[in-house]
């Protein structure tokens, strides 16, 4: 039996894609003519792949091992093709690179700007997203986390650690005065990350325990974007925690209260899978942000 070999390449993106139609997308192709590849495939094979239904695909047994297969040569594929890469030793093609929204959008789009005049064979497509993407199924290639990895077949190697200090604008102190001591933010008005913040980010919420025993105060205002936090407390409608990188991207529209109060602090890592662990690019971006995601750099240490 004889198997078309871009069937099966079209077989693997549906797999890991989870339906047709982002399938279709990923491969710049209608829908129609991708549906149409894959039941040629099964005709081939003499058996189903996939269990159609209203909330999308499911694989079959026959699917499954299908998928273990072509998971298996992609892999290949993609080790021979770092390897080529490699033996040229110019760092070139694409990076996805995912991280939060606020450290993203802020200080990291800044600072790929110099790497990106260093490396200009090399494009970054930069994903923000506070909800981590899944390295493994392929929605990235790696990324900047702000907790310990959790699976075990990512590389992770260990980067600055961000912390965290009480904020507010000018305007909101002259309004409200200047809180001398936790207990004091019980008369002023906090802003908060909120209930919305993922597991890894809970802790961010830290500054709305401060100066009290009880439970824990409600915010005046909550936005779930650290960033959205920061246009907020810029704009003087309160107190609020921000990360270091933040308040050095604010210069002097903030200002830092309590400078001795331990906040939140997050290690920061690289993270990316272990099957591009040959790929130059990749570790040309790894030791760009191990030489630049410094305290300093980072702005901690502002007082």
């Amino acid at each position: 039996m004889s198997i078309d070999w871009d069937k099966l390449r079209l077989f693997h993106a549906v797999a890991s894609a989870g339906s047709f139609t982002e399938a279709a997308r990923r491969l710049k192709q209608s829908q129609p003519a991708l549906s149409r590849q894959i039941i040629a495939l099964e005709e081939a094979l003499g058996a189903k792949l996939f269990h159609r239904h209203a909330r999308g695909l499911a694989l079959t047994n026959e699917g499954e091992q299908l998928r273990l297969t072509t998971a298996r040569m992609a892999d290949e594929i993609e080790r021979t093709r770092s390897s080529i890469e490699a033996t040229r030793n110019r760092p070139t093609g694409e990076i996805k690179l995912t991280t939060t929204v606020s450290f993203g959008s802020s200080w990291l789009a800044a600072q790929l700007a110099h790497f990106v005049d260093m490396y200009p064979d090399i494009r970054i497509s930069l994903i923000l997203g506070d909800e981590e993407r899944d390295l493994a199924r392929h929605e990235a290639d790696c990324a900047i986390r702000f907790h310990k990895p959790h699976q075990a077949d990512l590389i992770q190697r260990p980067l600055a650690t961000i912390r965290h200090r009480l904020c507010a604008a000018p305007s909101y102190l002259e309004r409200f005065g200047i809180p001398k001591t936790p207990e004091e933010l019980l008369q002023h008005r906090m802003i908060a990350y909120g209930t919305e913040a993922p597991a890894y980010l809970r802790s961010i919420n830290w500054a709305l325990d401060l100066g009290h025993d009880g439970p824990t105060r409600e915010p005046v205002l909550s936005v779930n974007s650290s960033f959205g936090v920061l246009q907020a407390v810029e704009a003087g409608a309160g107190i609020a925690a921000l990360p270091s990188y933040l308040i050095r991207h604010a210069g002097d529209k903030v200002r830092v209260l309590l400078p001795d109060l331990q906040g939140a602090v997050f290690q920061t890592y690289f993270v990316y899978s272990s099957e591009l662990k040959g790929s130059v690019r990749v570790a040309a971006l790894r030791d760009f942000l191990i030489e630049q995601m410094t305290p300093a750099n980072l702005g901690d240490g502002i007082r």
